[in-house]
């Protein structure tokens, strides 16, 4: 009996840790995957298709751009140059990815958004940044927040809403590195106000508790 109880407690062990590995990206099975377009030269594994081992070279696994500067003349001042597996192939089934974040003078924003398949540790090369991530309803929508300096680093727990202001006068520069080589990014904004087709401006007046009319200017400008 006792024998017994305890393969249960074994059983139960590992069917714990089954679900806490799906919530990542899978281990993989080989040494890499490197991702491949062409189908009918490649295996299906995670999400891409791998290439054959043989044909892989070091330029499967080289990235270079991080060093230039993005370009923040956008609205919200701020440029993000992905390292994802879409852009470094061999990052495929790996479990990682990297981004740079360029933030204009006086207020350039990485709006809200989050990662839904991976977490995010950020930290500062130049100027100053207020970041900042938002716990769950059941959390009680907890605001976490601090200014950052060169040198430091921050974490963003996966999931959460999460953001980044340059709050110096001077451009600002952010490394970020995920646990996912695809963690995708929602924009809060762009996916309430922007989606496609677009919500029923009724529940989002409902939903914001806004002016019908104000909610239709907002979807407009996405």
């Amino acid at each position: 009996m006792k024998g017994f109880q305890n393969f249960l407690r074994v059983i139960t062990l590992m069917a714990l840790a089954s679900t806490l590995a799906s919530a990542y990206d899978p281990s993989p099975l080989q040494d890499f995957c490197v991702a491949i377009n062409n189908i009918t030269d490649g295996v299906f594994v995670n999400g891409k298709f791998c290439k054959n081992p043989m044909a892989v070279t070091e330029n499967d696994f080289f990235f270079s751009g991080l060093n230039q500067a993005g370009n923040t003349m956008d609205p919200p001042g701020s440029a993000v140059t992905l390292v994802f597996a879409d852009q470094l192939e061999g990052l495929n089934t790996l479990g990682v990815s990297i981004v740079r974040i360029d933030f204009a003078p006086n207020g350039g924003l990485n709006p809200p958004h989050t990662h839904p398949r991976g977490s995010e540790i950020l930290v500062v090369l130049e100027g100053t940044i207020l970041v900042g991530f938002v716990t769950s309803d059941q959390d009680g929508n907890r605001l976490f927040a601090k200014v950052l300096n060169p040198g430091e680093a921050f974490v963003f727990p996966i999931g959460l809403i999460h953001f980044q202001l340059n709050v110096g006068n001077t451009p600002a520069v952010a490394l970020a590195a995920l646990s996912s080589q695809n963690p995708a990014i929602i924009t809060i904004a762009n996916a309430v106000f922007g989606s496609n087709p677009p919500i029923n401006p009724d529940i989002l007046t409902k939903a914001f508790m806004l002016d019908k009319n104000v909610v239709q200017y907002l979807q407009s400008k996405f």
